[in-house]
C-alpha cells in the first residue's frame, strides 16, 4: 500500500520532470519527435495516477488483483513510454516495435483493476 502510492509518486515526479525536461532542454534534439516524448510523458503521467488510486484501494483492501495491475501499469510505463522517450532521442524507428507490449501491460492492467473492484464491495465512504 505504501508501496504503491510512493511508486506512483515516483512515476509521477518523474513525467513532470521528464515533461519539462523536453519541452526545454530537449526542444532542438526532439524537433519533429517533441509530440512523440509528449505522448511518453502523457502515458507515464496517467499510469503513475493510476498507481496512486490503486494504493488508496489497497489501504481499504488487498487484492492479487491490484498488485498485478501495478506491476503491469509499472512496466508498462518503463516499456511505453520508456522507448517513446528513446525513440524521441535517438530517432531509431525500430524502437518503436517495443512500445505495444508496453500498450498492452496497460490494458491489461487496467482490466485486472475493474476485476478486482468488481470482486469487491469497496466503499469510498
Amino acid at each position: 500500500m505504501k508501496k504503491t502510492i510512493i511508486t506512483g509518486a515516483i512515476f509521477a515526479g518523474l513525467a513532470v520532470l521528464l515533461g519539462a525536461f523536453g519541452a526545454h532542454a530537449l526542444k532542438e534534439i526532439l524537433g519533429s519527435y517533441a509530440s512523440t516524448w509528449e505522448t511518453g510523458v502523457q502515458y507515464q503521467m496517467f499510469h503513475a495516477v493510476g498507481i496512486l488510486i490503486i494504493g488508496l484501494l489497497m489501504e481499504k483492501q488487498t487484492s492479487r488483483l491490484y498488485t498485478w495491475a501495478v506491476i503491469l501499469f509499472s512496466v508498462g510505463i518503463v516499456f511505453f513510454s520508456g522507448s517513446l522517450y528513446v525513440l524521441s532521442i535517438s530517432k531509431v524507428a525500430v524502437l518503436g516495435a517495443i512500445t505495444p507490449i508496453g500498450g498492452v501491460c496497460f490494458v491489461v492492467g487496467w482490466f485486472l483493476l475493474i476485476m478486482g473492484v468488481s470482486r469487491r464491495s469497496t466503499r469510498f465512504y
